[in-house]
């Protein structure tokens, strides 16, 4: 390897493909790989998002070939038939998709064909030819949309002009993603329309097939997602506009419910009064903490989407000063770093952070001790608290890795998740 990551914020593209899949309802993963993947890319991803894992087939319980010294030798496409009809026989899912390790990958087991066997039986089992040194987990979310474009999601589905649907938030790897997307559902149902989140509301396989009829795919992440959205409108038609971060609090809630309703063109008319009912909602609640809210100075240390979000509610709605923003997932491409950059400088009331991109946590925690302005609130990951300890200043738990709390359906975005966000800020007067 050319270089060594210290604490890495989610696992190998194997660990993101087999949470995205495991928060599909009646899904089945099937891993061809050494018998560590399935305990590994589970904790790398599930095990760290709050203590939430899948639900119809618990992430350390999939069907796996567990590949040893002689599938290695001899190959392992007969040991995968096996798992395959076990899994098939036991398990009532709605879909099998077999996912390769780094070992199937190396010696180049043919999965195609073995899956196509099923499919010739009538079995829903669909191969996803991805070794995990491919990648991080981020990758993995792209991996699976990409599968799904290619095999799963049929042509000539009949439009619904009222179907939207949501891209961008990475289950598990975000530990709010239940919550984010049930609140991003309501808005929109509020509005109208009806939506496809695919990980809440048990929405399945069946839901993915059709979607191909929406309007509009709508992806809430500043990078995420550029590839499958392209094939997306060029195999299905279907348009996509892009939320350039979690939208936390009336200020860039209500940004994004008319970028959407104008993308649409809904009825204004019904568009203002679903703004005022949430803007009005929130604002009463927080007139109530008049005198108790106080200024700060702070840093953040998240994933681009919750970082963009995060910083650009603190200074916009509540005029604290932001210091220092670490972006902490690996960002690649120069256009993405200008976008996040750009969110983040677009401050109303506030001088724009420091702005710094760094996935090893020695850089991380060097930029935070090392920044001469002061810091007065540090909002990050359980991987951050050390530092704040150090610092001795307020600390919010509020991006992956998370392993110090439960998380089921809480959320910071939308106009109803900032509140429980304000909540947190002063949760300890």
């Amino acid at each position: 390897m050319s270089q060594i990551m210290e604490n890495p914020r989610g696992g190998c593209v194997l660990a993101g493909i087999n949470s995205v899949l495991g928060a599909i309802n009646r899904i089945c993963p099937i891993l061809h790989s050494g018998p560590g993947c399935c305990m590994q890319t589970t904790a790398a991803e599930q095990g760290q998002s709050g203590h939430k894992s899948s639900c119809f087939i618990s992430g350390v319980s999939l069907p796996s070939s567990n590949m040893l010294e002689k599938e290695v030798v001899f190959g392992g496409t007969e040991k995968l038939r096996t798992t395959i009809q076990g899994a098939v026989d036991i398990i009532d899912a709605d879909a099998y998709f077999v996912l390769t390790g780094c070992t199937a990958g190396i010696i180049g087991d043919d999965i195609v064909s073995v899956t196509q066997e099923f499919q010739n039986k009538g079995h829903a089992v669909y191969p996803i030819e991805t070794p995990g040194f491919a990648g991080d987990s981020n990758l993995g979310y792209e991996i699976v949309w990409n599968t799904m474009i290619d095999q799963i999601i049929e042509e000539n589905v009949p439009k619904d002009e009222k179907l939207v649907n949501i891209f961008g938030i990475v289950p598990y790897h975000d530990p709010f993603w239940s919550g984010t997307l049930e609140e991003i559902d309501r808005i929109l149902s509020r509005l109208g329309l009806k939506v496809n989140t695919f990980f809440t509301k048990n929405q399945g396989i069946e839901d993915i097939k059709k979607c191909s009829g929406a309007a509009l795919n709508i992806i809430v992440n500043p990078w995420l997602f550029k590839g499958p959205a392209k094939k997306f409108e060029e195999k299905f038609g279907v348009p996509s506009i892009r939320i350039p971060g979690i939208f936390i609090g009336a200020t860039d809630t209500t940004k994004f419910v008319r970028v959407v309703a104008e993308a649409l063109n809904l009825d204004n008319e019904l568009v203002d009064i679903v703004i005022q009912s949430e803007e009005q909602y929130v604002y009463n609640y927080l007139a109530q903490a008049i005198g108790v809210v106080s200024w700060k100075r702070f840093a953040v240390v998240a994933d681009a989407s919750n970082a963009v979000g995060i910083t650009r509610y603190l200074a916009n709605d509540f005029s604290f000063t932001p210091v220092l923003v670490i972006i902490s997932e690996p960002i690649f491409r120069p256009g993405d770093k200008e976008r996040i950059i750009e969110q983040i400088n677009d401050m109303e009331y506030a001088v724009p952070p420091k702005v710094v991109f760094a996935a090893d946590q020695y850089e991380i925690n060097q930029a935070l001790l090392n920044e001469e302005k002061e810091i007065t609130l540090l909002i990050g990951s359980s991987n951050d608290r050390e530092v704040a300890l150090e610092k001795d200043i307020q600390f919010i738990l509020a991006s992956f890795p998370m392993s110090e709390r439960l998380i089921f359906n809480r959320t910071y975005a939308g106009y109803r998740g900032s509140l429980t966000f304000t909540e947190d800020l002063y949760d300890n007067l």
